[in-house]
């Protein structure tokens, strides 16, 4: 095994998983090692649940993303999302849609075809997350949320060529499924602004997934039933410290996936919202006590993905 050890540190890429978990010495850009995600946010009700949740218990929120996608939201839904984003100065990602679970295929539905699922299934799917993207952007939100590393490859070359914005950041989903340093990295040269990690991963593997990229991790402390339904609070401080810059993200166990949302899930969503919040706030005191040292980033942060940010930080 050694020679292919030696190759892979040949590549800049760590040899193993480390035995002794080292500290990141990474960090956001305004010298943060955390920040504070809340997922599943459907829909401008939603959003202000989380709002009005986070200020009673006093959680810094710094992003919230969203499952359904831009393409199930109206024109004036979306235009008021951003305009709570902004006002908030709060990261907001919105789903590339559709995936092949939405579909007319039948491989998705196969018993071995969940790595499928997530996929843009054909040419002309890819074109309509592509075109889902651009209208998601041209609403003014700064952040989509992409599965497929083909879509995330031409997006990432679209912004290059000016067909999307420059400051319009991709967050690569946990449902893309990379979940090895080398892997990863390949997301990362594709364009990823920051890579969700699968949800199982261990402290060793986060720090070896961390030694080989610079984008931040995103990190589900808590995650939903069909993605394992672990609870990780008491890990939290060790999290942070050897995986840094980190978006911890609350998830909810026991919860019902509720993509494609609506209106008719609008009462679940909000409740769903609340509770993650809650959750975060028992997470954020569990690292409060175990890593006081700890540094989140604070609000606003000329680096997150708000609507407007670029402006504001060239004026």
């Amino acid at each position: 095994m050694e020679r292919s050890r030696a190759f892979l540190r040949s590549l800049g890429l760590p040899g193993g998983d480390p035995g002794e978990l080292p500290s990141s010495t990474k960090r956001f850009p305004d010298g943060a090692q955390y920040r504070v995600e809340i997922p599943s946010v459907e829909g401008t009700e939603a959003m202000e649940a989380v709002y009005s949740e986070a200020d009673a218990r006093g959680v810094v929120v710094h992003r919230l993303s969203q499952g359904s996608g831009g393409m199930l939201l109206t024109a004036r839904e979306l235009t008021a999302m951003a305009g709570l984003a902004e006002a908030r100065g709060v990261e907001l990602s919105l789903f590339a849609r559709p995936v092949a679970c939405w579909d007319t295929g039948a491989g998705s539905l196969a018993p071995g075809g969940g790595p499928l699922a997530a996929q843009a299934r054909g040419t002309e799917q890819l074109v309509h997350a592509l075109e889902d993207i651009r209208r998601t952007a041209g609403a003014g939100i700064r952040s989509v949320l992409v599965t497929d590393l083909g879509v995330l490859t031409v997006a990432a070359r679209m912004r290059e060529a000016g067909e999307l914005p420059a400051d319009l950041q991709f967050k690569a989903s946990v449902q893309m499924g990379l979940a090895n340093p080398a892997a990863i990295r390949v997301a990362e040269q594709a364009g990823a602004s920051t890579y969700n990690v699968p949800t199982d991963l261990s402290l060793a593997q986060l720090a070896a997934i961390r030694a080989a990229i610079d984008i931040p991790i995103d990190i589900y402390v808590e995650s939903p039933d069909d993605l394992g339904g672990f609870v990780r609070h008491f890990e939290i401080a060790e999290i942070v410290r050897v995986a840094a810059p980190v978006y911890l993200k609350f998830g909810l166990r026991n919860a019902p996936n509720i993509y494609p949302s609506g209106s008719h899930l609008t009462h679940t969503a909000v409740s769903l919202g609340r509770e993650r919040v809650r959750r975060a706030e028992i997470g954020l005191e569990m690292l409060a006590r175990y890593a006081p040292e700890a540094v989140g980033s604070l609000l606003p942060a000329d680096d997150l993905a708000v609507p407007g940010n670029a402006m504001r930080s060239a004026t």
